[in-house]
């Protein structure tokens, strides 16, 4: 059996260079349709995806000889990972090689939410001059709250350490994470203490529908919003309930419970979120910047080693 290696979606050649340098023999097939990656799945070693794939029971009982998969990003939940783990396929994932874009992205928003720069820019297009409206809140002196400090969290709060915020962090899978840009709290702290709240979690059973009208409702203060995890940890529709009550000062998502369109211009939230000057939204790029192209790569074949047949 060869170190082969499937590539169905787009990546940075870096990983090509990487595997080959490691023995590894790569088909690089970005434009590749599910249907077609099923045909030859089979003979492969190994797998690289990104998000447009899934690696369900069906996909891992055709692929009789798939030892490894790549994530060519951080998240996993379009990889049946017990299964996965039950037919003994190692895998891998790159949180290191986009964990600085999430972060930057993260406090970008952050900034523009708390000083209006989507709505003043647009009322300058327009012909308005509003300077009181559009006055801003500084970060300094408040408290950021992230849930989750894995790599991404993490990067979100070293990015906030210059600006002399009190940053609190809660992560349900890990305990002693303290350091010098968080400090680790229990979820209560951080419904009670928050001024901004920012999710950097996986998709998980427990994490889908984390932010909902219950949840939000236990908040002591408004909040500034921030969600550059999954769009399905956080209904939309409490989210904007939230903001018309004055709950949420103003929402930053990168990602949202339905994307794409059209099915997006579908939800019965859409014309309500697009319309608010409270919400700034982006495509799903937090972490997809020009340089974590290259470095999420990079960080994939660094972690390739050379693997036995199976037996």
């Amino acid at each position: 059996m060869k170190n082969n290696i499937l590539i169905v979606d787009d990546i940075h050649p870096v990983f090509i260079e990487m595997a080959e340098a490691k023995g590894y023999e790569c088909n690089y097939q970005p434009k590749i349709t599910a249907a077609e990656a099923l045909e030859i799945i089979g003979a492969y070693a190994g797998l690289v995806i990104r998000s447009k794939f899934r690696v369900d029971r069906k996909v891992i009982d055709i692929a009789k000889n798939l030892r490894f998969v790549c994530r060519a990003g951080a998240g996993m939940d379009n990889i049946d990972e017990p299964y996965a783990a039950e037919k003994n396929i190692q895998l891998i994932n790159a949180p290191e090689g986009n964990m600085d874009a999430v972060g930057e992205h993260a406090v970008g928003l952050l900034l523009a939410l708390m000083n209006n720069f989507n709505v003043a820019d647009e009322q300058i297009r327009s012909g308005s001059w509003l300077r009181e409206a559009n006055r801003g809140y500084e970060l300094k002196g408040r408290t950021v709250g992230i849930i989750g400090y894995g790599f991404m969290g993490k990067s979100f709060a070293k990015k906030l350490s210059g600006f002399d915020v009190n940053v609190i962090a809660y992560d349900k899978y890990k305990t002693g994470f303290s350091d010098k840009y968080a400090r680790e709290v229990s979820m209560e702290e951080i419904v009670k203490h928050s001024d901004v709240l920012s999710l950097h979690v996986p998709l998980t059973a427990e994490t889908e529908g984390l932010i909902n009208e219950e949840y939000l409702f236990h908040f002591k203060k408004p909040i500034f919003f921030i969600n550059t995890s999954r769009g399905k940890t956080a209904q939309i529709r409490p989210v904007l309930n939230a903001i018309k009550q004055g709950k949420i000062l103003g929402a930053g998502l990168d990602v949202l419970e339905v994307e794409k369109f059209p099915a997006l211009a579908e939800q019965e939230w859409f014309d309500e979120l697009k319309q608010s000057g409270k919400v700034i939204l982006t495509p799903h790029v937090a972490g997809w910047t020009f340089e974590s192209y290259r470095k999420i790569s990079e960080v994939m074949g660094g972690k390739l080693q050379v693997y036995s047949p199976k037996s």
